[in-house]
């Protein structure tokens, strides 16, 4: 007998679950494993809540105890049947822990916004919390927005453009959807960082040229649809008044002090995101085949990472080359490609590397070096500046 059945037999449910197919216990327990990517919002909550040193116990076990448990537990390269595929992609239990970040993610903001107002903070403290808060706002703001931006249902694209309001980073559905997966790997693409360019420089490079862009990109929009810029056609144009009007709200609700301490977490939340723009296609560039135009993405032009505890939390993120390479196939359903380049460590750990320019030049350039000699694409081994 299966040892999982077996294991299951010992239990008060053992009964029950006797009566289910012994291939559906085992889908439910791997389904059941996504819960465990509320551990974010657990971790900010408990570290805004205890406050003290405790303020930052989500900083400490997302990039402490998650980078150490990652590098012993690689992860597994194994990928779905077609049948598993099949109903896991049409299953609303997926969907609904990615609903569910919405209320979640506002009820910790709120809860932030109102500790800040009504405590007496220690500067320790109010520097845990922000970190923490950024850290909702990053994995939560943004990284469950982008799962959902992808989806062709406007209701879903609302629950993004709700999740992004709170990191301030509403442009980034623009950006992503219509500029980053058609340019990413090339020069053009600001979220696509250069071999030999510093994650400092590439955080000032990547958020002023994805701001500006986004806002190119909807301005060729409108001029193509014949639509006015100066409307609420102008999706852009729109953003900016609703996270003026958002900022304004949270200030008379909670104050002045409020609304900077959720600006500089904001801010933490966008740098999280740039930093894992940063490691997840550095150095890697398409061939351009005529001028303007470039080779289909391919799964060698992101790097990917099957770490166990990454994939789970981040909501299957770090199998970002199949992302790429198909940007309409959902979270649970993303597979590894035996060609795609490997982060030596899961995303906290290479995060963490990230911050060192040089261990991370002495470590990834390598890689590239390495990847070149496997597959003809673009000279990775060129240094390139600026766009």
């Amino acid at each position: 007998m299966n040892p999982v059945r077996q294991k299951l037999r010992n239990n008060t449910c053992g009964k029950i679950l006797n009566l289910l197919p012994e291939n559906l216990i085992l889908i439910i327990m791997k389904d059941a494993k996504y819960l465990l990517a509320y551990l974010v919002p657990g971790l900010v909550f408990l570290s805004i809540w205890l406050r003290g040193v405790w303020s930052f116990l989500a900083i400490i076990v997302l990039f402490g105890v998650v980078p150490l448990l990652e590098h012993f537990f690689r992860g597994s390269e194994e990928n779905l049947s077609q049948s598993e595929e099949n109903a896991k992609k049409h299953s609303l239990w997926f969907d609904i822990l990615l609903y569910l970040n919405v209320p979640v993610q506002y009820g910790i903001l709120i809860y932030f916004l109102t500790i800040v107002r009504t405590e007496s903070l220690t500067a320790w403290e109010m520097t845990g919390m922000i970190l923490s808060m950024g850290i909702s706002c990053g994995t939560l703001g943004i990284n469950v927005a982008h799962e959902l931006g992808h989806r062709a249902s406007k209701g879903e694209q609302f629950l993004a453009q709700m999740l992004l309001l709170t990191s301030l980073y509403m442009h980034f559905f623009i950006e992503h959807n219509r500029g980053h997966h058609k340019y990413v790997a090339t020069l053009r693409d600001p979220a696509t960082a250069r071999k030999g360019e510093p994650l400092y420089a590439f955080w000032i490079r990547s958020i002023r040229d994805g701001y500006l862009s986004a806002w190119k990109i909807e301005y060729e929009r409108l001029k193509k649809a014949d639509l006015p810029v100066f409307s609420t056609a102008n999706q852009m144009l729109m953003f900016q008044l609703f996270q003026l009007q958002f900022l304004v709200a949270i200030a008379l609700i909670w104050g002045l002090p409020s609304m900077l301490a959720f600006m500089a977490a904001a801010l933490v939340g966008v740098i999280e995101l740039e930093t894992v723009n940063y490691l997840e296609h550095y150095g890697l560039l398409r061939k351009e085949t005529r001028p303007g135009y470039f080779e289909k993405v391919q799964p060698w032009h992101s790097w990917n990472t099957n770490r166990t505890l990454g994939r789970i939390l981040l909501y299957e993120l770090t199998r970002h080359s199949d992302h790429h390479y198909r940007a309409s196939r959902k979270y649970q359903i993303l597979r590894h490609f035996g060609d795609s380049p490997q982060l030596p460590q899961g995303y906290p750990g290479m995060m963490i590397l990230a911050t060192v320019p040089p261990l991370w030049f002495r470590v990834m350039d390598k890689k590239l070096e390495e990847l070149e000699n496997q597959i003809s694409i673009s000279p990775l081994n060129t240094k390139v500046a600026g766009p």
